[in-house]
């Protein structure tokens, strides 16, 4: 456990807070070594890590109140920013990878103009379900599925207790099932 946030990180933070560019370089110069480190150990790949710095840095510039001084040093919350992109990249490339190999197998059935007129029927069924929804129904469904926001998330967004988000989201989902089951029966 640790008893205080260090000074140098809650002077950066402040800094980076206020828009001092030199807080920023200061943080890189200081940091962007022990996350290019992490990165590549991670990915094996010096240009990814090298994004995954830059992305982690452009985050820090553009956030800086997400860093909380006292729940942990700057350098420890900066890796674990870089160890989750990181660890994001290696998944899109697993997933790659295995639609890659399905899509060279040669036995896959491209889908017939029924499935596509059958899907898009069933979009524009679930988006009317969706814009049938009391507004703040709707709005919860639209951040977290449209825009792929967390309960927490959407929480903040509107300004509700994450508790009341997951609430509206589930109660929305059930009314739409309700309307879709409707509608095929």
């Amino acid at each position: 456990m640790w008893d205080a946030p260090e000074d140098d990180d809650l002077r950066i933070r402040d800094a980076l807070m206020a828009g001092r560019e030199s807080a920023l370089a200061e943080a890189y110069d200081t940091h962007a070594g022990a996350v290019y480190g992490l990165a590549l150990h991670i990915t094996r790949d010096t240009g990814v890590a090298e994004d995954i710095v830059q992305e982690v840095f452009a985050d820090l510039w553009q956030r800086p109140e997400r860093f909380d001084a006292s729940r942990s040093r700057l350098r420890g919350w900066l890796c674990m920013i870089g160890r989750r992109r990181a660890i994001d990249w290696l998944r899109r490339q697993r997933t790659s990878e295995r639609y890659r190999h399905t899509v060279a197998e040669p036995d896959v059935v491209l889908p017939y103009v029924e499935d596509a007129v059958m899907t898009s029927l069933a979009h524009k069924q679930v988006r009317k379900a969706v814009n049938d929804l009391p507004d703040t129904h709707r709005r919860a469904v639209l951040l977290a599925y449209y825009q792929g926001l967390t309960y927490r998330e959407v929480g903040a967004a509107l300004g509700i207790p994450e508790g009341t988000a997951k609430y509206r989201l589930s109660s929305a989902l059930r009314r739409i099932a309700v309307q879709l089951a409707d509608q095929i029966d």
